[in-house]
């Protein structure tokens, strides 16, 4: 009689049947049943190179006539000599026009007093207007600006308003311009010209200037030392008051800029001169790329780099005639000296556009690399302003995204903080598409170039950990949510999110940023048709889901999220469908999968990940579309066709095949699907063979399907796969052999083709280090034991000693876990060693040798 103990390991619940009352959690389903229950894996849809560096590929969807050029030409003409002129740092205050009452003359007042004039004469005003002319005329036909003619907008002016000029030994005042009378005609000949600003420019032929000055009374002119300047209130209403603190600190002021000028003049006429000079008069490329960086080197030992050097013009003009020697080494050491003199609008644009038509050519990373041309370009990012230069800076990020192919450029990419001024583009871009509604198109080109780039650089786990400190990826959805319409965009985006979610800390916060899941959604209903976008984008969704039991949940409670997967399966199989009969004529050599099914085996896999929930399994188990669709791809594909399509299709039915709910649609179409399993069991793919034996292992706690096991003699292939050597597969064989022995009919069948032995072999082979398989064998030579009389007439007498042994030994032991295992799962193995296997082998342990008899050696009768 048996055991109240005994009795209840009599009524242990077949292979993978669940408790009727309790639910089991998805992780206590994944960890009991093991291989019930199963991740699907697979490949990173593949990106192939492009063959040519453009902004734009082969495959963008931008029309030609909407995207920027990739081609186009560059000449010293491109540049403009406007932006050639320095900027000054100052700002001008606005000029108050208020009239006054004049005042009485007086000694006391400050002799440039200006006092009213009668009109000018006409003619006068002709004779200052052609001055004016000829002074430009002049200007634009000499071979280089006037280093000090600056223009009244944004310039420093020359001299304060209403001040006075000191120009020889004496001063004088001609209508509100104070001039000094000459010493000797030559002197006065070396300055043709004279401006100073009044209210506006003025100006006046030298002679006239000094034969009014010369008729003005003699207490309105001051004298002062030759080259002074005179400087006074810019109302000119008073005198400075030498001995004030203020007008100490102002002279003191004026002394070190005119100091800081003149050693400024010095090294030009020392150190730059003769450099540019050189590069006039030089034609060897070779010289003159040498003397460019003896320049450079020279400017900024000389702090004359930035845009407020004077002599900017001259610098700047002398670089652009060198453009046209049509250099690539020289065209990337003139445009870093352009960008380093801080050049604005076109002459920025052509810069950039000069340093992106060279870095098309790849032969040319290294020359790039080797000039540290790419730090220009992040300066350009860093300083310039993005509305303003939104082109050049299109431009400059094409040229980087270029560089970023290539791998020996990442690490020095990153530690200069390109991702960081990448996010920084998209963050304001961000911002200013919010703001106007709808992101215009010149920062849709520059979103793809710069979303292209970061693509590349992911592959850098640096990369990686930088984008997480920042937390890009909720940036990264901010650009799907508004440039949803950009096909370009969204593909790059989706490229990027591909990439990172393969990684587990990346794939945990992307599915931490909640509304992704609504956005792949939409992404798949708007782009059904374009597999590129598509087969990425259920490419992410599956690794979500694959690591997340929370994003499993998330995906499935936004809106209409399984009719959009489904829609995508129906079209992508109709598809597949019409390519097969072409396909089958094709050679039958191995070829990868085709476009249709690729997304396919993607989108397959999110709905086995889908599956492992406890909540969304049995509704997708209850789904006859869904049902439907996977029968179906089974019915017209085989492996030969597709061998990871049929896979995951088999894998998914598998997950959905445990849930033994009523209104099931795989269990009312058990047995259709138990016939389509049987190509998969004849076939030679093992990985085939295995997904088929799980969803047996499933199906078989239905009598109908133990009966076609038996039928169709799929009992002794179960049989058979034990001797595979295969822990994966001998626990799947040994699973539907357990369940098999619930019917006590059928227990009999265990014997056939030495199922005892080979199952007595699993638990010596596999049993110490896997407590699953080894406590499955138990309960099966359980379920076969359970009418025992004689144990060596049950097992046989080699496998009950043996089995004696093994439980015996298996009892005194623990666990053995190679390194493989953390701490926390050799703790959980162990544990569920102690108190999952260890009470099933001590029961069979017990029931064996009480029904073992060991016959003793008779005595020697007496004689």
């Amino acid at each position: 009689m048996l055991s109240p103990h005994e009795n209840k390991l009599e009524k242990l619940d077949p292979f993978y049947r669940p408790s009727a009352s309790k639910q089991k959690t998805s992780a206590e389903i994944i960890s009991e049943a093991r291989n019930a229950l199963r991740m699907v894996k697979t490949q990173r849809p593949f990106t192939p190179q492009q063959e040519q560096r453009k902004l734009f590929g082969a495959g963008s969807a931008r029309t030609p006539e909407n995207r920027p050029p990739s081609t186009f030409s560059l000449h010293a003409s491109s540049f403009e000599s406007s932006d050639s002129r320095p900027i000054s740092g100052t700002r001008l205050s606005p000029l108050e026009l208020k009239p006054k009452a004049p005042a009485s003359p007086s000694t006391e007042q400050d002799p440039c007093l200006s006092f009213p004039r009668p009109p000018v004469d006409p003619a006068k005003i002709r004779r200052i207007s052609s001055a004016r002319a000829r002074l430009f005329r002049a200007a634009s036909q000499g071979p280089l600006l006037p280093d000090r003619l600056l223009p009244p907008a944004n310039a420093k002016k020359l001299v304060e308003s209403k001040g006075a000029v000191l120009m020889g030994d004496s001063l004088v005042n001609v209508n509100g311009i104070c001039l000094t009378k000459p010493k000797t005609l030559s002197h006065a000949r070396s300055h043709p010209l004279q401006l100073t600003y009044d209210g506006g420019f003025r100006e006046t032929q030298e002679q006239e200037m000094f034969k009014e000055a010369a008729s003005l009374p003699s207490h309105l002119q001051s004298g002062g030392a030759q080259g002074k300047r005179c400087v006074t209130t810019s109302s000119c209403l008073g005198s400075w008051d030498l001995g004030r603190p203020e007008t100490k600190a102002v002279s003191k002021a004026d002394l070190r800029e005119k100091d800081a000028e003149k050693e400024d003049e010095v090294f030009w006429n020392i150190r730059i001169l003769p450099i540019l000079h050189e590069l006039e008069k030089e034609e060897n490329i070779e010289t003159i790329c040498a003397a460019c960086t003896q320049l450079h080197h020279a400017l900024e030992e000389g702090n004359l780099l930035g845009n407020k050097f004077k002599r900017r013009s001259i610098l700047l003009k002398t670089l652009y005639k060198l453009v046209d020697f049509n250099s690539d080494l020289l065209s990337l050491k003139l445009a870093k000296i352009i960008l380093a003199l801080k050049v604005s609008r076109k002459n920025l644009l052509n810069a950039c556009k000069l340093i992106f038509k060279i870095s098309r050519n790849e032969k040319n990373d290294s020359l790039i690399q080797s000039d540290n041309i790419l730090e220009s370009l992040l300066e350009v990012l860093r300083s310039e302003d993005l509305q303003t230069n939104t082109e050049a800076f299109l431009y400059c990020t094409g040229a980087i995204k270029f560089l970023s192919g290539n791998p020996s450029f990442l690490s020095e990419m990153i530690s200069r903080g390109v991702v960081e001024i990448l996010m920084s583009l998209i963050k304001e871009i961000n911002e200013n598409t919010a703001a106007r509604g709808a992101c215009p198109p010149d920062s849709g080109h520059l979103l793809v170039q710069v979303t292209a780039t970061l693509r590349n650089l992911v592959d850098s786990p640096l990369a990686r950990t930088k984008l997480l400190g920042i937390s890009a990826l909720p940036q990264l959805c901010t650009v799907m949510e508004l440039c949803m319409g950009d096909k370009d965009v969204c593909t790059n985006v989706t490229r990027i999110f591909s990439k990172l979610t393969s990684y587990r800390d990346c794939c945990a916060a992307l599915a931490s940023c909640s509304r992704c899941y609504a956005l792949f959604l939409n992404l798949i209903d708007k782009y059904q048709k374009q597999q590129d976008v598509v087969v990425r984008v259920v490419f992410i969704l599956g690794n979500l889901t694959a690591k997340s039991n929370q994003a499993r949940e998330q995906l499935c409670r936004e809106r209409g999220s399984v009719r959009s997967l489904l829609a995508l399966f129906r079209a992508f199989q109709r598809l597949d469908v019409r390519a097969s009969p072409a396909r089958a004529h094709g050679a039958a050599l191995p070829r990868p999968p085709s476009e249709a099914e690729a997304v396919l085996v993607k989108l397959t896999r999110v709905l086995a990940n889908l599956a492992i929930h406890p909540r969304v399994g049995p509704a997708l188990a209850a789904d006859p579309r869904l049902v439907s669709l996977l029968l179906s791809t089974l019915e017209y594909k085989s492996l030969e066709d597709c061998e990871e399509l049929v896979i995951n299709t088999t894998a998914t039915i598998n997950n959905l095949s445990f849930y033994q709910v009523k209104n099931s649609v795989i269990q009312d179409k058990k047995l259709h699907i138990a016939e389509l399993l049987l190509k998969l069991l004849v076939s030679k793919n093992m990985d085939g063979i295995l997904e088929a034996v799980r969803v047996f292992g499933n199906l078989s706690q239905d009598h109908e399907i133990c009966d076609f096991i038996v039928q169709h003699n799929v009992h002794k292939f179960m049989i058979a796969l034990l001797d595979v050597k295969h822990q994966d597969v001998c626990f799947s064989a040994c699973g539907v052999l357990l369940n098999l022995t619930v019917d006590k009919d059928k227990r009999g069948l265990l014997k056939e083709g030495g199922g005892i032995k080979k199952l007595v072999d699993c638990l010596r082979e596999f049993g110490p280090t896997d407590w699953q398989l080894a406590c499955l064998v138990c309960k099966t030579l359980w379920n076969f034991s359970e009418n025992i009389t004689n144990a060596s007439l049950c097992f046989g007498d080699e496998d009950t000693k043996t089995l004696l042994d093994l439980l015996s030994s298996f009892l005194d032991e623990e666990l053995a876990l190679d390194g493989s295992f953390d701490q926390d799962l050799k703790n959980y193995h162990k544990l569920h060693w102690e108190t999952e296997f260890k009470p099933v082998a001590q029961q069979l342990l017990n029931r064996i040798q009480r029904h073992h008899t060991f016959l003793e050696p008779l005595p020697m009768p007496s004689c």
